[in-house]
């Protein structure tokens, strides 16, 4: 995940996603195309005139405009999903600890020799420090993260017979397993609600003035407050690829951002469409997603694998 992700620590089924129950029309604020298997933001939104504010926004307020935005949001991005390519629960795992301080890109083409090497915990678990190494040195930080595959993989094979537990209190126990890599493996293999505070959901939130908190653990417990349990999964989705795609860190493409009009930091970046749209990534921007085989419903073309070809 872009160190999806990759973050302050690192839906359901194997490798496909959880989502709406209908697919819905293109968005007045914009979304996918209908054809050409690429996506635009579309004209965006006119932000709401500013004056200056006498009084501070009230919580029913700030709960009313947070869940207007994830409404928006599932409009336009009714397709999201977790960015790694995964089959079952450990694949998923070790692709999330993987994914920190790189893409999910660099991941996905990192993983296909990783896992036909070692297809299980228990192979993981007795693989050659140095045959691993070389196996996920594109990912970076290699060394470390080697250790942390081994050790989670034999703490799996020693403490859960082999098996991915489904329970935060054990992920989290395990080598190189936090909150943030726990909440990925449990909304989007087990299908448990959790919240995924990357970098890219930190920064958001924080512009769309739903919580002041710089700690993951606060960041997580405020908004978590603000939503229904039954939410934060595919929330979490929709706020990291509106970050990867449209609200970038030094460039947000604030002239074609759907819900402009909805966000107190309108103007952090270019508000000129035409110039903002030049901004836009992945399938908004008509380029290739992350994963080298996306959801069915996915708008956008495949990543291509390793070498440069499209994955098949």
């Amino acid at each position: 995940m872009n160190a999806t992700a990759n973050s302050a620590d690192g839906e359901r089924g194997a490798a496909g996603s959880a989502k709406p129950a209908r697919k819905p029309a293109r968005s007045r604020t914009g979304g996918p195309a209908a054809s050409g298997g690429s996506a635009g933001a579309g004209t965006a939104a006119t932000p709401a005139k500013r004056t200056k504010q006498a009084k501070q926004e009230s919580r029913t307020a700030l709960v009313r405009r947070a869940r207007k935005i994830n409404r928006e949001l599932a409009e336009v991005y009714y397709y999201a999903h977790p960015e790694l390519d995964f089959e079952n629960p450990f694949e998923l795992l070790v692709a999330t600890v993987l994914s920190a301080q790189t893409t999910d890109l660099r991941v996905n083409q990192t993983t296909p020799r990783l896992f036909a090497a070692y297809p299980t915990p228990a192979a993981m678990a007795d693989a050659d420090p140095a045959d691993v190494e070389e196996l996920i040195r594109p990912t970076g930080f290699f060394r470390n993260k080697t250790k942390s595959l081994i050790g989670l993989s034999t703490a799996l094979r020693d403490r859960f017979d082999g098996e991915v537990p489904g329970r935060l209190e054990d992920l989290v126990s395990l080598p190189g397993v936090g909150r943030k890599t726990a909440h990925v493996v449990l909304g989007n293999a087990f299908g448990k609600p959790g919240i995924t505070v990357d970098t890219h959901f930190q920064r958001l939130v924080r512009r769309w003035k739903w919580t002041e908190q710089t700690d993951p653990d606060k960041i997580e417990a405020e908004v978590g407050a603000i939503f229904p349990k039954k939410d934060w999964t595919m929330l979490s989705h929709r706020v990291i690829f509106h970050g990867r795609r449209i609200c970038h860190s030094r460039k947000p493409a604030c002239g074609a951002c759907p819900i402009a009009h909805l966000c107190p930091s309108f103007g952090e970046g270019e508000t000129d469409p035409e110039k903002a749209k030049k901004l836009l990534k992945y399938e908004m921007g008509g380029y290739p997603g992350q994963r080298l085989k996306p959801p069915a419903d996915y708008p956008g073309k495949p990543a291509p694998a390793a070498g440069g070809e499209p994955a098949g």
